[in-house]
């Protein structure tokens, strides 16, 4: 009896693994398949200079690179965007988002 209950309870929680595991790739997958849509989409929207400087940026600072794309994409479905945006453009889009997302710290020394 303790034998069949221990034998159960293994089955239960491999059971549970590979669900875990389905789970996550399922996951994994929407998530490549969302990104692949998004880097779809930037490539219509920006030239070839203008995704290098958005893929070094995301290298360095990858959250303001995530609020560019998503800030491109947004003016794309709306249709603001007529023509591939260039290099220049981008840092002007880059400066201003980064301005909106600066934080100021002060720091407070007693003496």
């Amino acid at each position: 009896m303790y034998e069949d209950e221990e034998l159960e309870a293994i089955r239960q929680r491999k059971l549970a693994q590979i669900q875990n595991q389905e789970t996550a790739r399922a996951q994994e997958e929407q998530k490549a398949a969302l990104e692949a849509q998004k880097q779809a989409i930037l490539s219509q929207i920006l030239n070839e200079e203008a995704r290098q400087r958005l893929a070094n940026v995301k290298l360095v600072r990858p959250q303001l690179a995530e609020a560019v794309e998503l800030r491109l994409i947004q003016l794309a479905q709306q249709g603001s965007i007529k023509e591939k945006l260039n290099d220049n453009q981008l840092k002007d889009i880059l400066r201003k988002i980064q301005g909106q997302k600066r934080d100021t710290k002060v720091d407070v020394r007693r003496l």
